[in-house]
């Protein structure tokens, strides 16, 4: 009997381009990188801008969360946020073993790398890297964050040097820093803080008396937001969901003990309007894990979930504004137990087209 696993090749060879496509787009992103190098045709369709275009669209892909610890820099356990399970991931970086894990955005991560005094801005799966020099030797590192955008990314810098603050922003459109001066005191010294990017702009959070301040990534200007804050904050984070909409994560109680932790939206007004309280049990628990040291936490967005973590706990805090459920995500298996402080978490989307 003749076999009939396998398609005649002759079938295969008179597929529209439009049926290949998508067929194309149903398959993993590991098969995609594989059919790569097989022939020209395929290289020739992947990059495609009417393939470029479905793929971008349908982002068939896994979503995942990244965490890393300063005991094992080049190993990265990944949480499939779909499967609900976890997997261990050890990229080929080619950076030494002194680099840091330090920001990820649109599917490319940032690393600092101390003893070339580089970055390395790369794609993990596509396995593609930018080697970005310091902006300035001896750079003693502040708050960085990778934004992406639909036309490159940004790497932003602050420092401080001797008496002097500064700005700097990377542009991937020119190859190029911009350095930008003083951005006061208007800043802690607490680096496990991200900044947010939303509506063309980076916001932070500041000490106490709390408040909100954007840098512009365009002018360089800072400003601080004119809307009140919730009241008896013990501690603030922002975080947005890349489509309009700015959160802030706040601790409520007095002589900085947390008496609850509330989610609140930024309004038309400029004002915050309460969405969620975390359950009482679940704020207990993140309390005690934070011994009241709020400095270690950090929060970021994540495929429709508000993740807020610290930096001494092994453990990540979750809210989904689909579900409007408050859940702890799984504690990873692959950690020695051995490991303490120096947890942190990082958003994953793969995307086959994320340029360095």
């Amino acid at each position: 009997m003749k076999d009939c696993s396998a398609m005649d090749p002759r079938i295969w060879s008179k597929l529209p381009p439009d049926v290949m496509e998508h067929i194309l787009l149903l398959l993993p992103l590991k098969t995609l990188l594989n059919l790569r190098p097989t022939c020209k045709a395929f290289t020739s369709l992947l990059f495609s801008p009417s393939f470029i275009s479905k793929h971008s669209s349908s982002s068939p892909f896994s979503s995942f969360l990244l965490l890393s610890h300063p005991q094992y820099p080049h190993h990265f356990p990944l949480y499939d946020s779909q499967l609900c399970s976890w997997r261990n991931f050890s990229p080929s970086l080619h950076c030494s073993s002194s680099s840091t894990l330090l920001s990820s955005s649109g599917g490319l991560f940032c690393l600092s790398d101390p003893s070339s005094s580089s970055f390395l801005v790369c794609n993990l799966f596509v396995k593609s890297s930018r080697k970005i020099e310091y902006p300035i030797p001896s750079l003693h590192l502040g708050h960085l964050t990778l934004v992406t955008t639909p036309v490159g990314y940004n790497i932003v810098l602050l420092c401080s040097e001797s008496a002097s603050n500064s700005a700097f922003v990377y542009d991937s459109k020119v190859l190029s820093w911009r350095r930008f001066e003083g951005f006061s005191a208007v800043l802690s010294d607490n680096y496990h803080q991200r900044g947010t990017f939303f509506d063309g702009g980076l916001y932070f959070t500041t000490p106490e008396p709390f408040s909100v301040v954007r840098f512009d990534l365009e002018s360089g200007k800072w400003e601080r937001l004119v809307g009140e804050l919730p009241n008896e904050l013990t501690f603030v984070r922002l975080t947005s969901d890349g489509e309009g909409k700015l959160y802030l994560l706040g601790g409520v109680g007095d002589n900085g003990i947390s008496r609850s932790i509330k989610l609140w939206e930024m309004g038309g007004e400029g004002d915050w309007v309460e969405m969620q309280r975390l359950p009482e049990m679940m704020c207990r628990k993140f309390v005690s894990v934070c011994y009241h040291n709020y400095e270690h936490v950090y929060c970021f967005w994540h495929d429709g979930m508000v993740c807020v973590c610290c930096y001494t706990w092994p453990e990540m805090l979750y809210y989904s504004v689909l579900r409007r459920t408050w859940r702890w995500l799984p504690k990873c298996p692959y950690l020695p137990l051995k490991c303490s402080c120096g947890f942190k978490w990082f958003s994953f989307v793969p995307k086959l087209y994320a340029s360095v």
